[in-house]
């Protein structure tokens, strides 16, 4: 471990005309395997004037996002808008947020959302993927690239070549936090998810984990040899650093480690330059 400084898919119907594919969005609905209806968006690669910086055409980042976040957040627009200056993109809305249906079930059944997202990703063209998450998106590449792929239960199709965890928790149940307790309410209390319904736009399931998913932690042994990377910051208010260190310790030397001096919390606190050295990151280590 080194430490640096630092579903089936519903086909759609609307296909962009073939001279402007490169450059307008596609936005469609995915249906999971367990029939939930997905908000997706696909960002082709920018066009740059600098011919060496242009970006991959076989790469595509598959960025999942925090919760309460969506496709159409601004913080999860500035990432897509960063990581397309590498390769192509696709957001998405996991369930219970944004326009996609079903409810959060905060980390579990949204493997699927990521699955479907992913075999599209593939669809597209792209022989290379890379799975971005951010919190607990950041749980759930984990746990998605160790139950899909090669040798493992989930098809091959909707498998990852490379993934980055950003601010992601290692264990369940944590609440060692302020913010994590306030997390704990929204979810738990019947008045915490109608704040969370009506002040963040996201509806949570009201049922409990029945079973306990994969925790991170006893994810991460089953990724390898996919590459992986931890990324952290030293004044992450929600999870501090013994989670991330707890992931690189199970990730072996199939892992790599970056603890951002002065960084806060997932997506709004990951500045261009990080989301940009993530970017060369994945290119150079995606299939």
């Amino acid at each position: 471990m080194s430490i640096t400084p630092a579903g089936r898919v519903a086909r759609s119907t609307v296909r962009p005309h073939t001279e402007t594919v490169t450059r307008m969005p596609l936005r469609t609905f995915l249906t999971t395997d367990d029939g939930v209806p997905i908000d997706a968006v696909y960002d082709p690669p920018a066009i740059v004037s600098d011919v060496s910086a242009t970006p991959s055409r076989d790469l595509v980042f598959v960025i999942a996002h925090g919760f309460t976040g969506d496709a159409d957040k601004p913080h999860v627009r500035r990432v897509v808008e960063a990581f397309a200056q590498h390769g192509a993109v696709v957001s998405f809305s996991f369930r219970g947020h944004g326009a996609s249906g079903g409810r959060s079930t905060v980390g579990d059944r949204e493997v699927l959302d990521l699955a479907a997202a992913v075999e599209w990703a593939r669809e597209r063209g792209h022989a290379r993927v890379a799975t971005v998450g951010f919190s607990m998106g950041g749980s759930v590449v984990l746990r998605h690239a160790a139950l899909y792929g090669p040798g493992r239960e989930g098809r091959t199709e909707a498998s990852t070549d490379a993934v980055v965890s950003v601010s992601a928790p290692a264990r369940w149940y944590y609440r060692g936090t302020a913010p994590m307790r306030k997390l704990h309410w929204l979810v738990t209390r019947p008045e915490g998810r109608l704040v969370s319904r009506y002040g963040f736009r996201t509806r949570i399931h009201h049922r409990e984990w029945d079973p306990v998913p994969l925790s991170p932690v006893e994810a991460v042994p089953r990724i390898a040899p996919t590459p992986l990377l931890v990324v952290h910051g030293d004044r992450d208010g929600y999870f501090p650093l013994d989670h991330p260190r707890m992931l690189a310790a199970a990730a072996g030397d199939h892992g790599e480690l970056w603890i951002e001096g002065g960084m806060g919390h997932a997506e709004h606190a990951a500045t261009d330059e990080l989301l940009d050295r993530i970017g060369d990151w994945a290119a150079a280590r995606a299939g």
